[in-house]
């Protein structure tokens, strides 16, 4: 593997890690600096995404609509105290041009209640965008998409995937 290219795969490697590391750890405040300005972020099903349906379940299009549902989880959204813990695969990178990726992984995540209730909340994977800098830090997703295993969610879909 060439150096830029194990550069590439640490960049997007760490910006993954940094993504799951905030949601776990409640930083929801910080998970919009992940994506560009027009970052667009969306959560499908498995079946509409083969079906090129594209209905999501949720959808951002934009920074600003991503920090509009922090605000309303913070402060106008009602549901049980939980936390996640995210499990991301290794991940496939392929560059698009010199300062774009795409990349693929797959993921879990467990939802963690307030009584320490811990169950397998959502499998899929990532098919993400990513734009790229000089610093392996400055990583963003131009599109962030979360394809889930099963259209099935038993509660409410607060905290991003």
């Amino acid at each position: 593997m060439a150096a830029n290219a194990i550069e590439r795969q640490f960049a997007v490697e760490q910006l993954l890690a940094r993504y799951a590391q905030a949601l776990d750890g409640d930083a929801l405040e910080s998970w919009p600096d992940f994506f560009v300005e027009q970052g667009r972020y969306r959560i499908l099903t498995a079946e509409n995404y083969s079906q090129g349906l594209p209905l999501p379940l949720v959808q951002a299009d934009s920074r600003a609509m991503l920090r509009d549902r922090v605000a309303a989880l913070r402060h106008a959204n009602i549901y049980e105290a939980q936390h996640y813990r995210h499990v991301v695969s290794c991940t496939v990178v392929e560059k698009v041009d010199a300062q774009t990726v795409t990349a693929v992984s797959n993921f879990m995540v467990a939802r963690i209640m307030h009584d320490g209730a811990t169950t397998l909340f959502a499998t899929g994977r990532y098919l993400d965008r990513i734009r790229l800098s000089n610093d392996a830090a400055e990583a963003k997703f131009e599109e962030r998409l979360v394809i889930l295993d099963s259209s099935r969610i038993d509660t409410l879909l607060a905290i991003p995937l």
